[in-house]
């Protein structure tokens, strides 16, 4: 009998995360902490930049349509970045949250000018973390939040659209937008016929991307979180480099080189690095 409770649950992130580092994998995904019991993170600019905009526009899902764009966007904001300012969001100056700040604004000042399908219908996924059984078999459960989901009328479908706050283009090979395809499909009844990046530092409107294939997608995701599903089993979480960037930060959290800031969202220990 399937029991989600002792199920391996797997998500874009720690795949992510395991493909970069198994190390950095199980200090993220694994690892308590013996005198809290709580897991760790550990915040930098970037994420809080990301994390604050990201609270902001996804928020604007609940509301109707019609209310989305009533009242300025920057209000929402104000608050999301009130919960990152300072040492919370890993700033180790005024100057350099207040660059942070000034690139995140220009994002939400380029969404309220250019909304799109912002201001149209959009579907809203009813569970709090959207997850389904990727095996049962291997009791794997695959998980993750979709950013946005268009409802499309004339074809009674849903695009999905991943908004992107860093400076890079997503890597072409990324699992990001298989895995929040086969999400989409599994936690609600429309078909996902579109799917795209929104770089909001840079672009008026979200970039359609190629649907990925359903079968060779699942079968790879699969693949790789049997991978994630043995190494826990059997312990084996090894730094391919001796301590790499994806592991050091996590690292130096252990090494007693990071300051407690306080918890997450999402209760976990919330660590800035010491400036070194």
């Amino acid at each position: 009998m399937k029991d989600k409770y002792s199920a391996v649950w797997v998500s874009h992130s720690s795949l992510s995360d395991y493909l970069k580092c198994p190390r950095a994998y199980y200090l993220r995904n694994v690892y308590r902490d013996p005198k809290t019991n709580r897991k760790i993170s550990v915040m930098e600019p970037p994420l809080a930049l990301g994390q604050a905009v990201h609270e902001t526009i996804e928020s604007l899902s609940s509301l109707p349509a019609e209310e989305r764009f009533a009242t300025s966007l920057m209000d929402r904001f104000k608050k999301a970045w009130a919960n990152i300012s300072g040492k919370r969001g890993g700033f180790t100056d005024p100057e350099q949250e207040k660059k942070s700040k000034e690139r995140a604004v220009s994002m939400i000042e380029r969404v309220m000018k250019h909304p799109g399908p912002l201001a149209g219908k959009a579907i809203k996924i009813r569970q709090e973390l959207p997850y389904y059984w990727l095996s049962e078999e291997d009791n794997i459960i695959l998980c993750g939040k979709v950013d946005w989901l268009e409802y499309k009328e004339d074809s009674d479908s849903v695009r999905i659209i991943d908004f992107k706050t860093g400076k890079f283009d997503e890597d072409p090979d990324s699992l990001q937008l298989p895995i929040y395809y086969l999400l989409a499909t599994h936690t609600q009844t429309k078909a996902v016929t579109g799917i795209s990046y929104w770089y909001l530092d840079r672009d008026d409107a979200p970039v359609d991307m190629t649907l990925p294939d359903a079968g060779s997608s699942e079968k790879k995701i699969l693949d790789l979180a049997r991978k994630v599903a043995l190494a826990r089993k059997l312990g084996h979480f090894k730094c391919h480099e001796n301590g790499c960037r994806a592991c050091r930060p996590y690292e130096a959290v252990l090494a007693g080189n990071a300051t407690l800031v306080g918890l997450n969202t999402y209760g976990q220990d919330l660590y800035i690095l010491n400036n070194n």
